[in-house]
């Protein structure tokens, strides 16, 4: 960080700086400019302010933080007002008369949040913040300021002790956490989860140390860091891995937007639970630990159960795409009637494609030559990965409610499902069973020498047994059943009702980008694709659509009318280009997270709308991934484009009527308080 970052040229002390805090913020914008750090004044205005409409910057005590990162910036600064009188920012305990701006260039995040967190964590120092009202200078201003954001080693234990933020007490300098991130899909709440909570942590003066579980290669916390922590933080909508190593440990756990939209305050419940004999832990053995959640961190069973789930759907998803995407390849290289049967076969069931495979070789190519005979490799490789969908999903719920020794007994209830003709349903209904029965098998009380036995031997053989038993006695022909009905129901929609399903999942799939309603939509479409039933084709089409609305329609909005937007928000745009493109929702969370009163329902009428097209132009996809790069998987491409352009226009229109309405909203209260403050004036 710049040694100069604040000068005496950037300091005004004891000065009437207007009445609003847009006054006051282009006031220190102005002392910026002037300072050679700014170079366009209107851009910095609008993106400090943008920061303001999304939260308050003031701070308990009579302080404010104002900031901003954007292009109009040359080089970072940090410009300071004592302020005569005092300007509401927003704080709930009065105005500030202490105000700091900090605005960094678009490429400066990372400076930027470090200063912010540095400046944040200073300002909680009463005798800092007492410091700085009895400053009789600009210079003493100056060394104020920089020694706090740029502090010595601390010599001794007390110098290293940092007060905590949020207005708890103070976090003692030992206090070490350890977190863990993870969603279902692991592509982006896991790591903004991450970010959020890592920048809490350094205003609160502990030490975290973050394992992200995401769908990137992740390395495991250091043994010796799990051990030395005082707590630990789950912040997941799915299983943790590998839970046990953090055994006894005091708990917080949460979903994941919980860390993204409260960082602070789960840092401050680990701090708080770190020192608390009564406070919630991982449980201490194998199965146990797999229920910690709902014994710990205050999870009911409706957010564990869904945790389960989504467990379950987040593991099945590799085979999704490895299998759909191969099936996809096999029919672009041979055609679709490698999936058709071949004349005479005895049962009417074995595909041409799995035929070809078997029983030729590149010695001995079928009529269609090389490229047919690649297709049937690539098709009846996709039908064995497909294969495993359903005892995965249910395998995987099994090993989230009862850790490794559920996963023989769940894998055991997907294959029956699969074998019986239960499907999707079986699957989950046989997971939870799976897992709950290895649960309750593991508390069995056993003799000491044969607890050892539990997890390998005795909890997978019993509860195999059991579950499958079940299966196939009691649940196998009612689920089958189910299923069954809810395929010919699909089969037979057609006109306004085959809409009314386009509808449903366009909603889904926008409603919360990524989340469990999102992946409950997409689940349901990916179990039928192997099938290749043109109902479940057309529900695959809708909701790989639908989902790409959203990314798609915020990139539009962004660079229809910029000035909307944050300067992040705007470089998030440019990436959400191919982001949409790419069939990856997650492209809308930045914006959705800011303002999801705006842009959630925006988002939805706009996949609403592609939803019900798609299924009125009969568009189908046999791939369940892949956005425009599997075009050549698709039926009735015209209709895909013209269903998904038709959408992303009216979800980009409809946010920016709504973000216009807010600063129209923005511009009238503040010619309002203008106003009071003139009238006030004229009656003083």
């Amino acid at each position: 960080m710049s040694e100069n970052i604040i000068t005496t040229d950037l300091v005004a002390l004891d000065v009437d700086a207007g009445a609003e805090k847009s006054e006051v913020i282009d006031f220190l914008v102005e002392r910026l400019a002037a300072d050679g750090r700014v170079h366009d004044t209107v851009a910095v205005n609008e993106a400090a302010m943008a920061r303001e409409a999304q939260s308050a910057t003031g701070l308990p005590g009579g302080i404010a933080i104002p900031h901003c990162r954007t292009e109009g910036v040359s080089a970072a600064g940090l410009s300071f007002a004592r302020l005569a009188p005092a300007v509401d920012f927003g704080a709930k305990d009065g105005p500030a008369d202490l105000v700091f701006l900090i605005a960094a260039p678009a490429s400066g995040g990372s400076q930027h949040m470090k200063l912010l967190s540095s400046l944040a964590r200073a300002l909680v120092r009463p005798d800092f913040v007492t410091s700085l009202r009895n400053a009789k200078s600009a210079d003493e201003v100056v060394a104020l300021v920089d020694q706090a954001i740029n502090p010595a080693p601390a010599t001794s234990p007390a110098a290293a002790a940092v007060p905590a933020a949020s207005g708890g007490a103070p976090a003692k300098a030992a206090t070490r956490l350890v977190a863990i991130t993870a969603c279902p899909t692991g592509i982006a709440h896991t790591y903004m989860a991450a970010d959020a909570l890592k920048f809490a942590a350094e205003r609160a003066g502990v030490d975290l140390v973050v394992e992200t579980q995401g769908s990137s290669a992740n390395t495991p916390t250091d043994p010796s860091v799990i051990r030395d922590a005082d707590a630990v933080i789950f912040a997941t909508d799915v299983g943790v891995k590998n839970r046990d190593r953090f055994a006894g440990k005091p708990v917080i756990a949460s979903g994941v937007k919980r860390a993204i939209n409260e960082p602070d305050v789960m840092i401050a419940e680990a701090v708080a639970a770190a020192g608390d004999p009564d406070a919630s832990r991982v449980g201490g053995d194998t199965a146990a630990a797999a229920t910690a959640s709902t014994a710990g961190g205050d999870l009911g069973w409706g957010t564990r159960l869904r945790q389960v789930l989504l467990t379950g759907v987040s593991y099945m998803i590799p085979f999704v795409a490895a299998g759909g995407l191969l099936i996809a390849l096999g029919f672009l290289l041979g055609g679709y009637k490698i999936a058709l049967a071949p004349p005479g076969s005895a049962d009417g069931t074995e595909a041409i494609g799995k035929t070809i495979a078997l029983s030729n070789s590149l010695w001995n190519l079928p009529s269609g030559g090389l490229a047919q005979y690649l297709g049937a490799i690539c098709f009846t490789l996709g039908g064995l990965a497909f294969s495993f969908l359903v005892p995965a999903l249910a395998g995987y719920i099994a090993y989230a409610i009862a850790d490794r020794p559920g996963l023989a007994p769940g894998f055991t209830a997907g294959a029956v499902a699969v074998f019986v003709g239960a499907g999707f349903i079986g699957g989950l209904v046989g997971g939870l069973l799976g897992g709950f029965v290895a649960l309750w098998v593991g508390r069995i009380p056993l003799p000491a020498w044969a607890r050892g036995l539990m997890p390998v031997v005795i909890i997978p053989l019993l509860a195999t047994l059991a579950t499958g038993g079940i299966m196939f006695l009691f649940l196998g022909r009612p689920l089958a059943w189910v299923n069954t009905s809810l395929t010919d129901w699909l089969n037979g929609l057609s006109g306004t009702s085959a809409i009314i399903l386009g509808i449903i999942l366009g909603l889904m799939m926008c409603f919360d980008l990524g989340g469990p309603v999102n992946k409950a939509a997409y689940a349901f479409a990916v179990q039928g694709l192997s099938s290749g039933d043109p109902a479940q084709l057309r529900i695959m089409a809708a909701v790989m659509a639908a989902g790409m609305v959203p990314p798609l329609a915020l990139a539009l909005a962004t660079a229809l009318r910029p000035r909307l937007f944050t300067e992040p928000e705007r470089e998030n745009g440019k990436a959400a280009w191919l982001l949409g493109a790419s069939f990856i929702s997650e492209g809308a969370i930045p914006f959705a997270a800011v303002d999801p009163l705006r842009v959630i329902p925006s988002m939805m009428a706009g996949g609403a709308v592609t939803g019900a097209l798609v299924m009125a132009f009969d568009v189908t996809l046999r791939a369940p991934h892949g956005g425009i790069f599997v075009f050549f998987a698709m039926g009735n491409v015209f209709g895909f484009l013209l269903s998904l352009l038709v959408g992303m226009v009216i979800s980009a229109t409809l946010v920016l009527a709504l973000k216009q309405m807010r600063v129209h909203h923005q511009a009238r209260t503040e010619q309002q308080s203008e106003v009071t403050a003139t009238t006030h004036t004229v009656a003083a």
